[in-house]
């Protein structure tokens, strides 16, 4: 593959200007390519191209509507991240609470608790690399807690309460994931957080980290397909949801993993914001095409989302 040359800003400006985009303000323009990107932005005026070969532009494909899409969808995740917080703490609080209550400090080690899956790729459980992934999060942490815990007890095991806290959203959700399905504590968290099978509650846990993943890297999500998908059609929901069967594109997109997370924060702290605050963002950027999130098909008449 041929190394292509490295442009200027200037340079850079005058080669989307032969392919078709209009500027309004050149000067601005090049403030903003100087601390965004040109691969940042392109994600954003991909579709704005007539010809994705010659990546030439349609008629009327202005930079300022690339930098509008940028920022809204910048606020976008920013509301996310606020709703993963609560999804995340919530799921930690409780499989805390209920295994430890249960079955002691340190359930996370007693292998009888999970499914006993085996990684093909490492030839051991997943539970197994849980673990060690689990112990890395831990040994990197700098929580006063755990350096005071290091300090007293050295390389013993600390309780679930202690190692729990600083995982990663991803981390608890395998751990929930390959928990033994006959665990009845496995129902409980998963009929607190409003679902009532914990295969659901592990599907939406598993999309909602990917979602995650991209947004605490500030990727973009805007016109984004999503490789993790949740199940979608869940059995007698414990609160609104989706009533209608979503198009192909609206599964594969950011809405039905975005609904997820309001379903879940409608159940696990009542009075939140979250709803409230993306139909404000609609409405404040009307120029944006929201169906690119997924927002098609009279999403806004659904029960979730009234």
């Amino acid at each position: 593959m041929p190394i292509k040359p490295a442009l200027s800003i200037d340079a850079q400006i005058a080669l989307l200007k032969q392919r078709g985009m209009v500027f309004k303000n050149e000067n601005t323009a090049a403030h903003f390519l100087s601390n965004i990107s040109y691969y940042r932005l392109k994600g954003y005026w991909w579709d704005m191209q007539e010809d994705k070969v010659t990546h030439l532009f349609r008629r009327n494909s202005y930079f300022d509507d690339v930098i509008d899409r940028y920022n809204f969808d910048r606020h976008f995740r920013l509301i996310l991240l606020d709703a993963i917080e609560r999804v995340e703490i919530a799921l930690r609080t409780k499989m805390i609470y209920h295994l430890s209550l249960r079955c002691g400090g340190l359930w996370y080690l007693d292998q009888r608790l999970f499914n006993g899956k085996v990684n093909p790729r490492t030839s051991t459980t997943y539970h197994v690399g849980i673990l060690q992934e689990l112990e890395r999060e831990f040994s990197r942490s700098r929580e006063i807690f755990v350096v005071e815990h290091k300090r007293k007890y050295g390389l013993t095991p600390p309780e679930a309460w202690k190692i729990l806290e600083v995982a990663s959203i991803g981390t608890l959700s395998n751990l929930y994931k390959n928990l033994s399905p006959q665990l009845p504590e496995k129902a409980v968290i998963s009929n607190e957080m409003g679902l009532n099978l914990h295969s659901e509650l592990a599907s939406w846990l598993e999309s909602i980290t990917y979602v995650r993943n991209i947004v605490a890297h500030h990727s973009r999500l805007w016109s984004r397909t999503m490789v993790k998908t949740p199940i979608e059609r869940i059995k007698d929901p414990q609160g609104k949801w989706l009533e209608r069967k979503l198009l192909k594109e609206q599964c594969n997109s950011p809405f039905l993993i975005v609904s997820c997370l309001l379903f879940l924060c409608n159940r696990i702290t009542p009075g939140h914001h979250i709803r409230e605050s993306i139909l404000r963002l609609f409405n404040d950027n009307p120029q944006i095409p929201i169906h690119k999130l997924g927002f098609e098909n009279n999403w806004e008449t659904e029960p979730l989302w009234y």
